[in-house]
């Protein structure tokens, strides 16, 4: 095969033994993948994703990243993590087999899929690890594309390191902004609205990133000609180009994968300029094949034509590499066997060692309970059953590939139903081992929603407003930017970015003339791309730092709840505690006017974004006190503002940026007798206007401001006025069955307020549309005080005819 090189090797100081390095790595990589394949055909596991034909671009990538780098990228970089050794062959295999150990499987401790990559930025203690003598890896998200947003923000930190005062001792973050983010998509992913839009804002703020596209022209079936305008894409990345010194934009590379040299050159050319000059890069890296297809769900060769297939097997990037390395006289057949050879058996050494992790444990587990059984002494009628038990264990413990925690259990709560009659020491002692095992299973998936450790803002003390003697009030935005001005004045980690943040102050004016003062990368404007707004928070809070990232109304945040839900919501979870983003949202809803400025969407939030606290402040004061403390705590955390708060008046605190607000508090706003009535945010206001009619008609109501919906009264507070008043009603702008639902749930079930009932539990809430237009629009969508005032009646009405008789129905 004749080798046509676009540099001379020479050139590049290739030396013999680092080429042949690098065909070992190749070769290696190629192994796991053909491994991964044959472990999911043959039942050891389930998936299989890999990244045949992309190996040499990623060690041309490995070249050039440097301790402290960042990279975002998709489950096709396994040869990337080996050649820079953030992950080790049987730690891929470990993740194949779904290994819980995040020893074993330390991107996500068995709970993604194979090809999720990450690197632990956290120690055991949920402290961070010095970023900057590692190489660092976010860890990965399937949704294709998913991984764009949050580039934007790991290469924006370094800008931020470099320009920002009073960060120079955070050297276990940065070097003076001298790290790159590498992303890397492929070509089917390109066709992705998120895709160009984190693009355009990487070419407008001008930072360190250097994207890699894998093109292999197909997205699973489909081809380049169905994707996207142009057969090409490099046709349509024209526009990002950087044409001249005084341009924003991209410098533009197109690179064939099998190219091993002209990779290395293209690299150290785009990672150069990146790192030195903050000018980003995109390397469309073209004639990239996939040898095994997509995955093991499907076989290329049902949509890839007889020519296709033989021109990928002619331009398999390791077949041209050795042919390459010949043809240089820099091995023999001989020699390159031998690689090939070690190669082989290093990766399948690699397989058996992960196996055996995985399976041996569960084993044990099964050993454990067999011995349960065999202690069992039963009457005739139930040794026959117990006996079928055991043959069902031994042959599950037997069957390797089907051995799993979940036949244990299945197979221990049968043999609790069995023995359950005699309640004899063998089943109290299986009960207990099987409520144990199974504890500590449920935790091993279910640790890390949130931290538990002094990380935790539900840690955090609470500490008053201080007010001077007097009365001096002012309009709500007064109050939050008086805040925000203490919170930036000390610390230089804090930002806060969106959409007219920066030379307006915000729509309502929260951050008024706070651009001015503390400079554009502090208070900063962004384009209308809500995505990206998410994902240059997300990048920012891996890296150290504190950003609150303004969605202008609540609405908006439709555009970018995948970045939310998939990403950010889950990080610290999928990391299984390796990772956190304490990201702060901040949003605005509730009462207005207009179908999109009116927004109250809280029981899609509550639902899609657990592992992010959720609260609901009534006023601005609120509002400033949980701002405080999240900044404390290192969870990420959504805050929407009441939207008719702003300019009404409240007392001003003497102490901004100090006091705090505690998360899963609740506030009892007026003491009431006959009915508790729970509610947040915009409703209070309604609320305490509707007790003060309904006193009149000699009803008492109680009235609970929840505060924070995520988390959501940890101390049954509520639980304790149905005690009580015996009748309960939530309240809420959310469409029928949503947040009002959420709630009953809470109360009624976990803290066991169904108990104390006299009444029906009742939810008042919204209209099952969009908030219609206008102050009229306004009332008849959502709930208004004559509806409460006629609800909490209705329901003292059922409960006593005589003392409150009929007066509205």
């Amino acid at each position: 095969m004749r080798w046509e090189p676009s540099v001379l090797d020479a050139a590049l100081c290739l030396e013999p033994k680092v080429i042949l390095a690098d065909y070992r790595l190749g070769v290696l990589s190629r192994q796991v993948s053909l491994l991964i394949r044959r472990e999911v055909l043959e039942g050891r596991a389930t998936f299989g994703v890999y990244g045949c034909g992309k190996e040499l671009a990623q060690i041309a990538m490995a070249k050039v990243f440097q301790k402290g780098d960042f990279r975002s990228g998709y489950y096709r970089d396994q040869t990337l993590f080996f050649a820079l050794d953030m992950l080790e062959p049987c730690q891929m295999f470990a993740q194949l087999f779904a290994n819980t150990n995040p020893q074993c499987e330390p991107a996500t401790g068995g709970r993604s899929m194979i090809g999720h990559f990450g690197t632990r930025l956290l120690d055991a203690n949920d402290a961070w690890l010095p970023q900057t003598a590692m190489y660092n890896s976010t860890v990965d998200i399937s949704p294709t594309g998913g991984q764009m947003p949050r580039l934007v923000g790991l290469a924006y930190a370094s800008r931020y390191y470099r320009e920002v005062a009073g960060l120079a001792d955070m050297t276990n973050y940065s070097h003076h902004g001298n790290e790159i983010a590498f992303g890397s998509i492929g070509n089917g992913s390109c066709a992705g609205g998120v895709f160009w839009e984190s693009l355009n804002v990487i070419g407008a703020l001008q930072v360190p990133a250097v994207i890699s596209i894998w093109d292999d022209e197909y997205g699973i079936s489909v081809h380049n000609d169905v994707q996207h305008t142009k057969d090409d894409l490099a046709i349509l990345l024209q526009g990002f180009s950087k044409k001249k010194e005084t341009d924003r934009g991209f410098n533009l590379y197109q690179v064939r994968g099998w190219d091993y040299p002209a990779l290395v050159e293209t690299y150290k050319a785009a990672a150069t300029a990146a790192r030195e000059q903050y000018i980003p890069a995109i390397i469309h890296v073209i004639d990239m094949v996939q040898p095994q297809g997509h995955s093991t769900s499907g076989s290329h060769e049902r949509y890839k034509t007889q020519e296709r297939l033989a021109w990928e097997t002619a331009h398999d990037p390791l077949i041209r590499l050795r042919s390459w390395i010949e043809a240089r006289g820099y091995a023999t057949p001989k020699q390159l066997n031998h690689i090939e050879a070690e190669a082989k058996a290093e990766a399948e050494r690699a397989c058996h060692t992960a196996w055996q992790a995985k399976i041996a444990p569960i084993q044990a587990e099964g050993a454990t309970f067999a011995n349960l059984l065999n202690c069992a002494t039963l009457n005739p009628t139930d040794t026959t059953k117990v006996v079928r038990l055991k043959d069902e264990l031994s042959r599950q413990l037997s069957d390797e590939p089907l051995l799993l925690r979940r036949s244990i259990q299945r197979l221990a709560h049968n043999a609790l139903a069995v023995l359950h009659t005699e309640k004899n020491e063998t089943y109290t002692h299986l009960l207990r081992w099987r409520k144990k095992m199974e504890l500590r299973v449920r935790h091993m998936y279910g640790s890390h929603l949130y931290s538990s450790s002094e990380t935790s803002p539900l840690r955090i003390e609470s500490r008053k407003p201080l007010y001077a003697e007097g009365i001096e009030t002012v309009a709500g935005h007064q109050i939050l930017r008086d805040n925000f001005d203490a919170i930036l004045e000390r610390d230089p980690r804090v930002s806060i970015f969106g959409e007219d943040v920066g030379c307006l102050g915000g729509v309502n004016q929260g951050v008024a003339g706070l651009q001015a003062k503390y400079g554009d990368h502090r208070v900063a404007d962004t384009g209308i791309c809500e995505a990206a707004i998410i994902g240059r928070a997300i990048g920012m809070a891996l890296r150290g730092l504190r950003p609150i990232a303004e969605i202008q109304y609540i609405d908006y945040i439709l555009y970018a709840l995948s970045t939310i839900s998939d990403d950010l919501a889950t990080t610290y979870w999928r990391s299984c505690g390796g990772q956190k983003a304490p990201v702060i949202i901040r949003t605005r809803g509730h009462r207005f006017e207009g179908i999109w400025h009116s927004g109250s969407p809280m029981a899609a939030l509550i639902n899609l974004l657990r592992g992010i606290h959720i609260v609901v402040p009534r006023n601005m004061t609120q509002a400033a006190g949980f701002y405080n403390t999240l900044l404390q705590g290192e969870d990420p955390a959504l805050v929407i503002e009441c939207l008719n708060a702003y300019r009404l008046h409240e007392r001003r605190p003497t102490n901004p940026g100090n006091y705090t607000v505690l998360l899963g508090v609740p506030e009892i706003l007026r003491p009431g007798s006959d009915i508790t009535l729970v509610t947040y945010g915009a409703c209070c206001s309604l609320a305490q206007e509707a007790a003060e009619r309904l006193i009149h008609l000699n009803i008492s109501v109680e009235i609970i401001d929840v505060q924070s919906l995520l988390p959501f009264d940890i101390h049954h507070m509520i639980v304790e006025s149905l005690k009580k008043t015996n009748r309960i009603l939530f309240l809420d702008e959310d469409m029928p069955g949503g947040a009002t639902a959420y709630m009953m749930q809470q109360v009624l079930e976990v803290q066991k307020g169904y108990q104390w009932l006299d009444s029906a539990p009742c939810t008042l809430c919204a209209q099952p549309h969009r908030p219609a237009f206008g102050r009229d629009g306004d009332y008849f969508s959502k709930p208004n005080t004559e509806d409460i005032t006629e609800t909490v009646y209705a329901i003292m009405h059922e409960a006593d005819p005589v003392a409150y008789p009929e007066i509205w129905t």
